[in-house]
């Protein structure tokens, strides 16, 4: 019997922790409203609020209580000081969960969620788009991964913001000489990326041909990368 009530006791603490645990992770999203650098579901709060400081957004498309790689990326990068102390002045955070419990998110926000998976072409979790202030223009794409730090996601982002509106016309203010080439480095990097979209979109057959023109986009993009990179 006393094994029995030990177990029992056992078994309750660690379900009173697990729940004390969950608790504590969802309190850690808003479900209403929007501040910088605190993530939350309210979508359009966090555009408004976007608007408003000139911010960029990142949308956390998630699958918070099963998807192994976005616990990963929660634990290694968004729980640390490092990152919390970065968004809090440069970021609007926004989750959009799909989760197994569907208690997790508020009726509302369900279909909305949807309707920006698909606008956004997201086809697997974690996929985080980074968007312009406006909450429309995307800036790009990021994924997780292993090794992934705050420092290297911070890194990742800054790279993809660069090209905000905001950012480039503060460069081009500050060098004025350079605008001409900067914009037309910009334009040939988002052409490269579009040719490449628009031909995978024409579901294009695997043959030694699409694989020497697939291989040909990917160079194409990375010399218009290299090219902006120098700016």
């Amino acid at each position: 019997m006393k094994l029995l009530k030990n177990t029992l006791t056992g078994l309750l603490s660690g379900s009173l922790a697990l729940t004390a645990l969950t608790a504590l992770a969802a309190d850690e999203v808003q479900l209403e409203g929007a501040k910088a650098g605190h993530w939350t579901m309210d979508f359009d709060a966090a555009v408004k609020t976007a608007e408003e400081k000139g911010l960029p957004l990142v949308l956390n498309f998630t699958g918070s209580d099963w998807c192994g790689w976005c616990k990963i990326m929660d634990k290694n990068v968004f729980a640390e000081k490092e990152w919390k102390d970065f968004a809090a002045t440069n970021a609007m955070l926004v989750t959009l969960d799909f989760p197994k419990d569907k208690r997790i998110v508020p009726e509302k926000y369900v279909e909305r969620n949807t309707k920006l998976k698909g606008q956004f072409g997201v086809g697997g979790y974690p996929t985080y788009i980074i968007l312009d202030s406006d909450g429309k223009t995307v800036l790009g794409k990021l994924g997780a991964g292993k090794e992934k730090t705050p420092s290297t996601f911070i890194e990742e982002f800054k790279g993809l913001i660069r090209l905000s509106e905001k950012n480039v016309a503060a460069y081009i203010k500050a060098n004025p000489d350079k605008a001409k080439a900067f914009q037309a480095a910009i334009a040939e990097a988002k052409d490269a990326d579009k040719s490449l979209k628009d031909w995978v979109a024409t579901k294009p057959k695997r043959n030694e041909e699409n694989s020497k023109l697939f291989t040909g986009f990917q160079a194409r993009i990375k010399a218009a990368n290299d090219a902006l990179g120098k700016f």
